[in-house]
């Protein structure tokens, strides 16, 4: 079989562009905390801790969640505080949704485990000022503990 070379040029082209995109380097922060026996209680209140030193560039801002499919509820309140370098933790309140009765659950699943990343923000945010930067997150349903959540994190990446 004879390759046409204009096909065989367009091969390695992007065979050399998948590689150069597979190492380029994500600049990214992500760190979960698993819930004891997958029962969230109120008194747990993980704290995630990061540094910021590019405060030109944008970032995606996410909660990521994982619950089984057993778990009762289309959606979360969380309690998420942000605390900037030099400053206090501010408080904010958030409905995620999960999914829906129509359309089921959102993320991805494996088995009858779910992983959600969900934005916190409303597009690409800037960090204003270099250093430590804090996330707590906290479950406020009504229901205490939660049962079913895995855990719970925050993923922190740069805009390319």
């Amino acid at each position: 079989m004879k390759i046409n070379s204009n096909k065989a040029s367009f091969i390695i082209l992007i065979a050399l562009s998948l590689w150069l995109v597979a190492c380029s380097k994500i600049e990214v922060f992500e760190k979960n905390t698993d819930i004891p026996r997958q029962q969230w209680q109120y008194a747990l209140k993980p704290v995630f801790d990061f540094s910021i030193s590019d405060t030109a560039s944008l970032y995606n801002l996410y909660i990521v969640l994982r619950h089984t499919d057993a778990y009762r509820y289309n959606n979360i309140w969380l309690n998420i505080g942000s605390q900037s370098p030099a400053d206090t933790m501010r408080y904010q309140r958030f409905d995620l949704q999960l999914g829906t009765d129509a359309g089921g659950w959102e993320g991805i699943g494996m088995d009858d485990i779910w992983e959600l990343r969900k934005s916190i923000t409303r597009g690409p945010f800037k960090f204003n000022k270099t250093g430590n930067y804090k996330f707590s997150v906290a479950q406020v349903m009504r229901e205490n503990p939660l049962p079913e959540i895995l855990s719970v994190g925050v993923r922190v990446e740069k805009v390319k």
